[in-house]
């Protein structure tokens, strides 16, 4: 079987990071070559979560390439094919809200519109503390939309955020197998 590329992108959902990374690790033991993407945030702030420079060096390491953190760094995916399906991982509701309005003003929705207009998969993991609020009404639009498919996710603390979903980091690479063959993991919601 031909060895897979999958850009893997960030978004500022800090408190999944080390989730996210392990995936990344799991991925890249599993032979996919990964093209690293971050946002401006994830790539430049650092929070009670990590320092940016440490993540960004974790990253790195783990792909064995340089993260794209520019618009202009990303805006060559699509047109190069540089990934046979790019994943966002996590995405917040910002981002998604982008991506489901056409909005490309970060690295990361300038890599999905990329991706999408060369009609390659993108797969989301959300993580987002209005994705049952404001933001529910763009996880609709997408879960229609063409070549975008979604880590199933579930309500992380219903109690105390009412509104919040995030994926299940742990079945990224599941998702993964299943969106490169344009297949929905199913349940989207567990």
């Amino acid at each position: 079987m031909e060895k897979k590329t999958l850009g893997y992108a960030l978004t500022g959902s800090f408190c999944t990071f080390e989730k996210t990374i392990a995936e990344m690790a799991r991925l890249r033991e599993m032979d996919y070559d990964l093209l690293p993407i971050m946002s401006e945030n994830a790539y430049s702030t650092s929070t009670r979560f990590g320092k940016a420079r440490d993540i960004v060096t974790r990253v790195e390491n783990i792909c064995g390439k340089s993260v794209i953190h520019t618009i202009p760094g990303a805006e060559p995916i699509g047109p190069k094919s540089m990934c046979d399906l790019l994943v966002v991982a996590p995405c917040t509701g910002n981002t998604l809200s982008k991506i489901a309005l056409g909005i490309t003003d970060t690295p990361v929705t300038m890599a999905v519109k990329s991706q999408l207009r060369i009609g390659a998969p993108v797969l989301l993991a959300v993580a987002s503390n209005d994705a049952l609020g404001a933001s529910a009404e763009n996880i609709a639009k997408l879960l229609n939309r063409k070549n975008i498919y979604f880590v199933p996710m579930r309500q992380d603390a219903p109690a105390e955020k009412p509104n919040s979903l995030v994926a299940d980091f742990t079945a990224i690479p599941d998702s993964v197998k299943k969106a490169l063959d344009h297949i929905q993991s199913q349940p989207v919601f567990q």
